[in-house]
């Protein structure tokens, strides 16, 4: 299963931001195990970088950004994805780049913890615990 991930599950993980912290590691640790493939919008890591380097400062910022593009696969964002996500009903145009940026890569799915943000979406969006919920149940699942 290929999973974009919004950037606030990210955030989650490096920000250690309770109570969410927990099943984002979690969705971390079935990328890194290869339950599931995980996957980031590229725009997802300049927002990263802006906002930990304020928050853990520059080096703890490029450790982290380093760890995620070892574990990530990075989604483009081109000409058609802007004008997709520019002409869509999307109310976020942020949101809209990152799902036309995993529509576009073919992901099945996107995990955020701003399920209203993406109801023009047509691909699956799950809240974190909900896709944890349906790994947990794959008769496959092993972590």
């Amino acid at each position: 299963m290929k999973i974009l991930f919004d950037t606030n599950i990210i955030l989650d993980v490096f920000l250690n931001r309770k109570p969410f912290e927990e099943t984002a590691i979690r969705l971390f640790s079935a990328v890194e195990n290869n339950i599931i493939q995980g996957y980031l919008c590229s725009t997802t890591i300049t927002t990263l970088d802006y906002l930990l380097s304020k928050s853990i400062g520059r080096d703890n910022s490029k450790h982290a950004i380093v760890s995620v593009l070892d574990l990530f696969n990075i989604t483009e964002v081109n000409y058609r994805t802007l004008k997709a996500a520019v002409d869509s009903d999307f109310s976020d145009f942020e949101d809209a780049v990152l799902y036309f940026s995993g529509y576009d890569a073919g992901v099945d799915g996107i995990i955020t913890r701003n399920t209203n943000d993406f109801t023009s979406a047509q691909l699956p969006i799950y809240k974190p615990d909900d896709l944890w919920a349906l790994i947990k149940s794959s008769p496959t699942f092993k972590l």
